[in-house]
This record gives structure tokens, C-alpha cells and sequence, in this order.
């Protein structure tokens, strides 16, 4: 699973075709949250206010247009008891990434962004009700 040290940015074709989806500085964070959507997966830990923090792995599916649907899996602490997925549209998924990339580059944990947490709740709510 890739750290932030080993994502590699994407190339200019790609960058190009999603940059129309982002502005200012998250933009500039594209082709790095590109090169981690591309590899599918990473390692992340959700931090718990006065809590430990619980570690999980994210996995997705990879396709190429920023209109495409995009599956992402969640499971925390290894227990497929604790498995959550969402669909989105890689635009949307990847404005996720460019999050997690700068939360990354702060210094503090590779993890999503609280509003990522709130989609990926409710989906998996609805869903328990069907």
C-alpha cells in the first residue's frame, strides 16, 4: 500500500483531463491525488476525538473519465464486519484524494475528510435499509 513518500504524480494527459474539476491550490495537488487514485488503494487511520485511532484500507476502482462512477471500499481494523462502500463519480472521489494528499503534506495521518466520512455513512445507512 502506498505512504505519501511513494505516490507517484500522474502525467500531463491525465492532469489535463481532470484540471476543468479543480481551482487554486487544488489543482496543484492534482497530479499527486491522481497517482494515488491510479494505484487503487492506500493505508489509512481515521483519528477518534480522545480515542485511538483506527486503521483501515481503502480500495477503489480505477477507470479513467472524471464523469465515470468510482466504487470505494473501506474496511477498518481488518474486520469485514466493519466494511462500508460508496459510489461516486471520479470528479467528486478525487477531490477526496486531493484532501487526504494535503492533510498528508501537513504532517498528520493519510485519512479522508470528515464530509467523505458523512457520504460513506449515509450510503452505507440507505443501503441497510433496502
Amino acid at each position: 500500500m502506498p505512504a505519501l513518500a511513494d505516490i507517484q504524480p500522474a502525467g500531463n494527459e491525465d492532469v489535463m483531463l481532470y484540471a476543468p474539476y479543480y481551482q487554486g491550490q487544488k489543482r496543484k495537488l492534482l497530479p499527486l491525488a491522481l497517482g494515488l487514485y491510479q494505484q487503487g488503494n492506500f493505508e489509512g487511520e481515521r483519528s477518534i476525538e480522545n480515542a485511538q485511532s483506527v486503521p483501515y484500507v481503502a480500495t477503489w476502482f480505477v477507470s479513467k473519465l472524471p464523469s465515470e462512477l468510482t466504487r470505494c471500499r473501506l474496511q477498518f481494523d481488518g474486520s469485514a464486519d466493519l466494511t462500508y462502500e460508496v459510489d461516486m463519480t471520479n470528479s467528486e472521489f478525487i477531490d477526496f484524494l486531493i484532501d487526504v494528499i494535503r492533510v498528508a503534506k501537513g504532517g498528520r495521518l493519510m485519512d479522508f475528510p470528515k464530509e467523505f466520512y458523512e457520504k460513506l455513512l449515509r450510503m452505507s445507512a440507505a443501503q441497510s435499509w433496502l
